[in-house]
């Protein structure tokens, strides 16, 4: 089963609990992708609760809207009402301020430049960089559009386009040569797209500047799709080869999280490329930190 951050509510001032509303949490936090549906005893099980308390709760939650009932299977769901009440949650999220402690967060874990990224007009426009306290630094500039096919944030938003329009793209802008290793075939590229794709991230190794290397990740939103990319950069000195697994993890964690907090739990799509991450990256613990982003 899929974990999710939920809000703790033992933190909560012991004279300012609730039972009821920490019972009604309980409930609900019991519906995930796994188990969309289910019945009085089930919910019960996964609650704690005594059968007839946990009936009581269902029909009232049911009564206002939060949950639904299969008339056939009388089994429950959660109910439109919580899409509604999500969808204002979103639109009140902006992208900046969710994203900011993800990338402050990352760049502590990894001690390099952070960067978030979206696409637009088939260009990698930075729209956030947190720097790192070191001498040697990231030059780069917000607002300003990179190489979509040479950097690995501009990779990340690539590899969830169509093939069609991934060229399209690159025709409109070309593949220029930045560096003796940025990749200027569009196949090789395609096929690169595919790799980012299977194992969550991408690496600039050198393809737009000479000396840096720089690991992404996609953020997803609530549909699934990749809206941005987070990443870090910095020289080749400091993010070896050696590194690059351990950097990989952090970047994509920080993604995760970040997409997370954006619904993308809520998409078959997020539960996907997730699964796929974890088949394709090593089975050790990963190392936990708040993260966010550059190419």
């Amino acid at each position: 089963m899929s974990t999710i951050a939920r809000p703790d509510i033992h933190a909560a001032p012991p004279r300012y609990r609730i039972q009821a509303v920490e019972r009604v949490g309980a409930i609900l936090d019991a519906f995930s992708p796994e188990n969309p549906e289910m019945g009085v005893t089930e919910v019960a099980e996964r609650t704690g609760l005594h059968k007839s308390t946990a009936h009581r709760f269902l029909v009232n939650l049911e009564a206002v809207g939060l949950l639904e009932r299969d008339a056939h299977s009388q089994r429950y769901r959660l109910g439109l009402r919580m899409f509604e009440m999500g969808g204002i949650v979103l639109e009140q999220m902006s992208l900046w301020d969710e994203a900011l402690p993800f990338l402050e967060g990352l760049v502590r874990g990894s001690g390099e430049t952070g960067h978030l990224a979206v696409l637009e007009r088939g260009e990698a426009i930075y729209i956030e960089k947190v720097e790192a306290r070191r001498a040697l630094r990231i030059p780069s500039a917000m607002g300003r559009g990179y190489p979509a096919h040479a950097t690995s944030l501009g990779k990340v938003l690539l590899s969830d386009l169509g093939e069609d329009e991934i060229r399209d793209i690159l025709g409109a802008h070309g593949m220029a040569s930045y560096t003796r290793t940025t990749t200027t075939d569009a196949d090789r590229l395609l096929a690169e797209l595919a790799l980012v794709s299977e194992r969550g991230f991408a690496i600039d190794d050198e393809e737009y500047d000479e000396g840096l290397r720089c690991i992404g990740a996609p953020i997803r939103d609530h549909t699934g799709r990749v809206v941005a990319a987070i990443g870090i950069g910095g020289p080749v000195t400091r993010i070896t080869p050696e590194r690059v697994d351990d950097l990989a993890r952090l970047v994509i964690d920080a993604a995760d999280g970040l997409s997370r907090r954006l619904g993308a739990t809520q998409s078959r799509a997020f539960t996907r490329a997730a699964r796929r991450v974890r088949a394709t990256t090593p089975s050790t613990p990963r190392p936990t930190a708040v993260l966010r982003a550059t190419r």
